[in-house]
């Protein structure tokens, strides 16, 4: 179904930013505490005993032409997840032409010789999948797309057009067009954002010259720009061939009907060269490599340490894994205790593998506080080293990693699509699908001495490779001994772009077949979606709860919100709300943080909690076995808080810093001005959850408490709660919550809804030297409970909400290569509503960009038409069979009904407002909600280059929102 709703305020660009993810697990001394522990620690190693027994079962078989075809029933949703991987990434490229992997995960969604032009967008929309989608890494490119089970067929005959009928298709002006594609989607992942070429300087470093890893997946720019068509069609005649490639389908499907139609489709593709398996190749540092950037986005310095160690799925790679978790996660873990608590230096630490099929490497990576000496940093890590070469790991903290990764597993497999992925992977890069039952088995075998063993083989005393990167003028901070890294920046200059037609239609040989290709299949026998029972209850306290129950899997996930979120914080304070969600898990009265982490995560649960514009959630997913002892900590959690100062002072220093990395990001300044220009600033909503400097650096521990006490309350209290457990068990875990929590009432603020601007306006925020230019458009829409709210969605589908069955992404990504993606959509809540655009573009056809979005507005309503509304409604309707298939959907729906009050069979009234929706009440729906000469136009991006041409558009002399930005020299 369509989402009207959104879950916060925070938007994507800042929820990175703003939202506490805590993954818990300490070591502590109290002797009650052990005494606990030892029960929870049986309890895991018996869960995790439970795990290693688990299998996924499959069929496997190999065509004559060398492709290898994995099949996985799963009948709990009528979908099924078709997933053809290529045995291909960057590490196959040579020198000089790098990036060609991913270029070929664009060109594959372009055009088939059966399908047409688009036409693998055009079906997803008509069928209701989840949209053509792909992934490139360093040693695989995956294509993917989950659809109702009654569209298989029509999905196995276009992934085998995109195998054995697609390379004649591409021409010059399709790999110009793409080139221009690929070079935006470089430009928004690593040039236009801080600490983006940060990889490339370590792999540049950390392997030789010529080595497959020494390049990145996206490739360079350069090599880009000078692939020609004959070395693309090169690449995709070694590499896409049957034999390197492993179709996988998963879902409510009939093996025998699927058997016969992947061998109708695919058999007749012929099988490429014999290809060789890369052997292992370690990167080999023979002495520490030290290097240094200064970067044009950076708030804070950034120090990043990398050390070579194994490829994926090696012996090493299992304790390599709990190693690297029990380093940084937790209160007690050495790296938090001495950077985080101790020196105070930052207020996160990640040590995480980048492992693939031919090396592997440990990254430790540090983001300081603004001002502090890198050179402090990497002292505090070795003495963190030092904490743990004295103590190594506890059989309880081995416990807890164990209990994690059996969650970890489950939720992995929690889709069709994610059981197909997992297949995939271990068939192409385990020795066979099969190890599927074989994974968890080796991270449950890991032992102390393993753990030590590798640190002691790979970290300690060891070469590495140190990146420093610093703001403009801190140069200062970088790490001792480090010279300047060569990082390629790109000059954006007007006109530079290679120009094409994408109107040309491509003129090709076509490829012969036994039958007729070019006649889609029919769908299958239809289906009948019935949405998931949602439950409700209202205990004595005044708690609501509402459920889902759903034993597909042994998991249950939760969220217990309290409303009010930032609209309850104090004058002048804003950000008390998401201040008390940082610390409200940090510990009980009755426990330390380090206690209630190391249970929590025995349990292998994992928790966190945050803070919105209107409420405090507290949220987590833990085994349905431990559902019960989790909920029990939880009400300690919120009948007993701790408030420990300690916490506290930690906590708001992080919250000081992320707001500072707020101002590092172009996307996240667009969303936050974009809030205060919708607003106004006198409206609660101009604000974000975080707050300011100013109103962070006012609120005190006391301010936190008096929130607390005047607001968090069972009369504002709510239990979403979904997976294997029934309402009566649900209803039961909260018996300590019902009967010891006090109520009180808690008046919520009345909140209007923004006016509509008189007339459109262009605002503008400088970003000096900024590679794209972000575009934030919009205006004040209906709120959720409004009539016309829903169906705003489903028109919006074809506008920009439809991703490529949509005019903006056309346009402006496949016609013009201005983007990588735009979107547009309406959201909204019990509080207000807004429609907006959003995308990054080019910097140099930043006023292109946004005329031909004007165009677009200007004349959607009026050349709506019946094919349109044919497409919109096939897809909403059909792509209902897939709306409920993971427990985080099942969450959402049951979101809606309980925040909203929607009726519990909202679904089916949404699908009956659809079925009669009209042509005509489309275009009235556009005329009266969507007005283009009253919109807000923000464009965050190059002042020098961009700012005064953008008067063109006919909107008056833009804005300036920041004329104190200083350019650097």
């Amino acid at each position: 179904m369509l989402k009207t709703f959104k879950r916060t305020r925070m938007y994507t660009a800042i929820a990175a930013a703003a939202l506490s993810t805590i993954l818990v697990g300490c070591t502590h001394n109290s002797s009650d505490a052990v005494k606990s522990q030892s029960v929870s620690q049986a309890e895991s190693i018996a869960a995790t005993k439970s795990a290693s027994s688990f299998n996924v079962d499959f069929e496997r078989f190999t065509l004559d032409n060398g492709l290898t075809v994995i099949l996985h029933v799963d009948r709990s949703d009528p979908v099924a997840a078709v997933a053809l991987t290529a045995h291909v990434g960057s590490a196959r490229e040579k020198q000089g032409r790098t990036g060609f992997a991913h270029l070929f995960e664009h060109l594959l969604f372009l055009e088939s010789e059966n399908l047409g032009k688009g036409g693998l967008d055009k079906l997803s929309a008509r069928i209701g999948g989840s949209g053509a989608n792909g992934s490139t890494s360093r040693d695989s490119t995956n294509y993917y797309q989950t659809v109702p089970k009654d569209a298989l067929e029509k999905m196995i005959w276009a992934e085998a057009d995109k195998l054995g009928f697609f390379i004649n298709t591409v021409t010059e002006s399709v790999l110009a067009k793409e080139k221009q594609v690929v070079k935006n989607e470089k430009r928004q992942s690593v040039d236009n954002r801080p600490y983006g070429h940060n990889q490339y300087v370590i792999d540049k470093n950390l392997y030789p010259e010529g080595h497959p890893y020494s390049w990145q997946v996206i490739g360079s720019l350069e090599d880009l720009q000078n692939a020609t068509l004959a070395d693309v069609k090169s690449f995709f005649n070694s590499w896409y061939v049957p034999n390197n490639v492993v179709l996988t389908i998963a879902g409510d499907i009939d093996v025998v009907q699927t058997k016969a139609w992947v061998k109708k489709y695919f058999d007749e593709i012929p099988s490429g060269e014999a290809i060789s398996k890369l052997p292992p190749q370690p990167a080999k540092l023979e002495h520490t490599i030290k290097r240094f950037h200064v970067d044009n986005f950076a708030q804070a310095p950034l120090l990043t340490m990398v050390w070579p160690t194994v490829p994926e799925y090696h012996n090493d790679y299992y304790p390599l894994q709990v190693l690297s978790q029990y380093l940084s996660q937790g209160k007690n873990a050495p790296l938090n205790n001495v950077l985080i608590d101790k020196k105070k230096l930052t207020s996160n630490v990640y040590l995480y593998g980048y492992d693939a099929e031919i090396a592997g490497q440990l990254q430790l990576q540090v983001m300081a506080f603004n001002g502090v000496n890198l050179n402090t940093v990497a002292e505090g890590i070795s003495e963190a080293f030092l904490l743990f070469e004295r103590n190594g790991i506890s059989l309880e903290d081995l416990a807890r990693i164990k209990a994690g990764q059996e969650t970890e597993f489950y939720q992995g497999l929690s889709s069709v699509l994610g059981k197909g992925f997992q297949l995939a992977q271990y068939e192409i890069f385990a020795g066979g699908a099969e190890f599927i039952s074989q994974d968890v088995k080796k991270i449950l075998g890991v032992t102390q001495q393993d753990v030590m063993r590798v640190y002691n083989t790979y970290i300690k005393d060891k070469p590495y490779v140190a990146t420093s990167f610093v703001p403009k003028g801190q140069q200062e901070l970088v790490l001792s001994g480090s010279t300047k890294a060569e990082v390629v920046e790109e000059k954006i200059v007007a006109n530079a772009e290679e120009t094409f037609d994408a109107t040309v239609a491509a003129e090709y040989e076509r490829t012969p077949s036994s039958f007729d290709r070019t006649q889609e299949p029919d769908y299958g026998e239809s289906i009948e979606i019935t949405p998931p029972k949602v439950w409700q209850s209202t205990l004595s306290s005044g708690i609501n709860i509402a459920g889902i129950s759903n034993d597909e899997m042994p998991l249950v996930a939760f969220e217990l919100k309290f409303e009010g979120g930032m609209l309850l914080d104090p004058l002048n304070k804003t950000g008390t709300a998401n201040l008390l969600a940082e610390t409200l898990i940090k510990g009980t009265a009755n426990k330390t943080p380090q206690q209630l982490e190391q249970e929590i995560e025995l349990l292998g649960a994992t928790i966190e909690a945050s803070a919105s514009e209107t409420d405090i959630t507290i949220s987590g997913t833990v085994l349905s076995k431990h559902y019960g002892k989790l909920m029990a900590l939880v009400s300690e959690v919120v009948l007993f808080p701790r408030f420990d100062e300690k916490e506290f002072e930690l906590a708001k220093e992080d919250v000081l810093n992320q707001i500072e990395q707020i101002k590092a990001n172009p996307n996240a300044v667009a969303s936050v001005e974009f809030k205060s220009l919708l607003y106004g600033r006198s409206h609660p909503f101009s604000q974000i959850p975080l707050g300011d400097i100013e109103s962070v650096n006012n609120i005190v521990l006391d301010d936190v408490k008096a929130y607390y006490h005047s607001n968090v309350s069972p009369t504002v209290a709510k239990l979403h709660i979904v997976g294997d457990i029934n309402q009566q068990e649900a209803v039961n875990t909260l018996s300590l919550l019902n009967d010891s929590w006090a109520s009180s009432e808690v008046i919520l603020p009345v909140v209007s809804e923004p006016a509509l601007p008189q007339q459109a306006q262009i605002y503008f925020y400088d970003v000096p030297d900024a590679k794209q230019s972000v575009l934030y458009f919009g205006h004040p829409a209906p709120k959720v409970n409004h009539q016309d709210a829903y169906k705003l969605s489903v028109m919006n589908y074809r506008l920009g909400g439809g991703g490529f069955a949509s005019q903006l992404m056309q346009e402006l990504r496949e016609n013009k290569g201005y983007t990588y993606g735009i979107r547009s959509s309406f959201s909204s809540d019990q509080y207000t509503g807004e429609f907006a655009i959003r995308s990054a573009v080019r910097s140099n056809v930043t006023l292109e960009a946004a005329q031909a979005i004007l165009d677009i507005l200007m004349s959607f309503g009026d050349h709506y038409s019946s094919e349109d509304l044919v497409v919109t409604k096939g897809f909403t309707l059909k792509s209902g069979a897939r709306a409920f298939e993971t427990l985080r959907a099942k969450l959402n729906m049951v979101s809606e009904i309980s925040d909203f009050g929607l009726a519990d069979d909202y679904v089916s009234q949404q699908e009956d407002e659809v079925k009669t929706l009209t042509v005509d009440e489309v275009k009235r729906l556009y005329r009266d909600y969507v007005h283009p000469n009253k919109m807000i136009y923000l464009i965050v991006g190059d002042k020098k280059t961009q700012f005064e041409r953008l008067e063109a558009l006919g909107f008056g002399s833009p804005i300036l929102l920041n004329p104190s930005s200083q350019r650097a020299d």
